[in-house]
């Protein structure tokens, strides 16, 4: 019983973290540099 309720607590930590990560990573900048440059046609 003591391993069954380690391994709900392991995962439910596991979510908590991932649930924040998921949330801290939202919106923010763009990135403003780098990106698609346009290619000369070759005519």
């Amino acid at each position: 019983m003591k391993f069954i309720r380690r391994a709900l607590l392991a995962l439910g930590v596991a979510g908590a973290i991932a649930a924040a990560l998921r949330v801290k990573g939202k919106g923010g900048v763009p990135p403003q540099q780098g990106g698609w440059r346009d290619i000369a046609s070759p005519k």
